[in-house]
């Protein structure tokens, strides 16, 4: 294995910032690090390995020589110059939603569906916060019984907004939220689309199908802003193909890479935002049978939105693309 030259854009955001510390976390193999921002960031630096590296001015002309180049900018930085990042030979890793629904680029949770890396062709996605945290649960469930339907209700932090978000929480104010956030819920994240569902909604809708390999999958969904700081919640019902032995699902989730089962009702023992704050893992609890359905159960997943969500998901497709082969 040798070492890359890794581009991070948005280095000095909340997801780029934290896609630096994972790297450092998980060893990646770097001979080089090359932080991108815009000129906002010009003349200040990063933190990493010991170092202070600093940040540079993001243009066309800035990826010659990476081999690895992680977006998390926002998707019209993404839409603007992830094809220059291609066209130098980069692999990009791109967190905005811009690429995602791409039938040409890969979708990726690597505990999922790390082979679908081997059809890149220059870009991977980086899902959804939200849906990333469903889908290694539901792939357990697809794997033992099947899907036919899916209810997710989702109970999203404030992160999830970037720095803004915080700051309406932190400081009391409604500049980036139409309501005050503080002590409050929001059944509105992103943009209301023309069927009554917001882009958040339809996002996790998309990608679960496109993930987990099934146009034919029912979805539907709500999504809420919670005022939590960090880790989102989503309560998922799921209604599947044929009947299940659910101590055999439990103990598949149990023995999934980076699933932790948490689910101890005796004890008041499941997710919570605080316990998962900070963490690369996915908590799954509150599985239990759906009385209403035939073939029905509920379960509750909680992960770090701004770690597995985004930057640990993001650096774990780098990796897998290493160990595959994808990138020599």
């Amino acid at each position: 294995m040798r070492d890359y030259i890794v581009a991070v854009v948005g280095a000095t955001g909340l997801v780029g910032n934290t896609i630096l510390k994972v790297l450092e976390e998980r060893s990646f193999p770097i001979k080089r690090l090359l932080p991108l921002a815009s000129e906002r960031s010009a003349g200040k630096f990063v933190h990493f390995q010991g170092e202070r590296i600093p940040v540079k001015v993001l243009t066309k002309n800035s990826f010659r020589g990476v081999d690895f180049a992680f977006f998390a900018a926002g998707g019209s930085v993404s839409k603007a110059f992830v094809p220059y990042a291609v066209k130098s030979g980069a692999m990009v890793i791109d967190n905005s939603s811009e690429f995602r629904m791409d039938p040409e680029v890969p979708l990726i949770v690597p505990e999922v569906n790390g082979e679908d890396v081997l059809f890149e062709k220059g870009i991977i996605a980086n899902p959804n916060c939200s849906t990333i945290q469903c889908m290694s649960a539901l792939y357990c469930i697809q794997e033992v019984a099947g899907l036919k339907r899916i209810v997710y209700s989702s109970y999203q932090s404030c992160s999830g907004s970037g720095m803004k978000g915080l700051r309406d929480l932190d400081e009391g104010r409604y500049e980036f939220y139409p309501y005050p956030i503080r002590g409050n819920i929001l059944p509105h994240i992103d943009a209301f689309l023309d069927n009554g569902y917001t882009k958040e909604e339809m996002k996790m809708i998309n990608e679960t199908k496109k993930i987990l390999h099934d146009d034919d999958l029912k979805i539907t969904a709500t999504t809420a802003r919670v005022p939590v700081r960090f880790s989102h919640c989503v309560s998922i019902n799921v209604e599947t193909e044929k009947d299940f032995d659910l101590e055999k699902i439990r103990q598949k989730m149990d023995d999934f890479p980076e699933l932790v089962l948490w689910d101890e009702p005796a004890r008041n023992k499941y997710p919570l935002p605080l316990q998962v704050e900070g963490r690369d893992e996915v908590y799954v609890g509150r599985i239990r049978r759906d009385e209403s359905l035939e073939h029905g159960l509920n379960l509750w997943t909680v992960a770090d939105n701004i770690r597995k969500g985004a930057a640990t998901n993001a650096v774990e497709i780098g990796l897998e693309c290493i160990k595959r082969g994808v990138v020599e």
